[in-house]
């Protein structure tokens, strides 16, 4: 399939795409028979990829931890470890960061309450 047919599959914009292949994360092929044009064309192995990928942005892992889950997944069958690692790491960070919220909403509320018994 083409960028365009892709995009539509994926809900991502071809630039989008055209990023995530720059940064080595997909790859398109061309023909080589053709010389008329510089289309690539893509398979339903870069759909996967592009799936894992929304899914690791929407719950907070960068583009190069992205690329390591990617080549893990993908490219190599002894990086469980590291993997694994990688996830432990963040869900610590997530841990952290709801540990932060908390300890920030209760200061705020604890504001909220300070600011409407001055008002009562």
């Amino acid at each position: 399939m083409l960028v365009n047919e892709l995009s539509k599959k994926t809900g991502l914009s071809i630039h989008t795409i055209r990023y995530y292949e720059n940064l080595g994360m997909i790859k398109g092929l061309t023909d080589e028979n053709v010389t008329s044009n510089n289309y690539k064309h893509y398979d339903a192995n870069t759909i996967e990829r592009l799936e894992i990928i929304i899914e690791a942005r929407e719950v907070g892992f960068t583009l190069a931890e992205i690329k390591k889950i990617l080549i893990s997944w993908f490219e190599t069958t002894d990086s469980k470890p590291e993997t694994l690692e990688l996830f432990q790491a963040k869900i610590k960070e997530i841990d952290d960061k709801m540990k932060y919220f908390k300890q920030t909403k209760s200061l705020l509320e604890k504001v909220c309450e300070k600011i409407q018994s001055n008002n009562d």
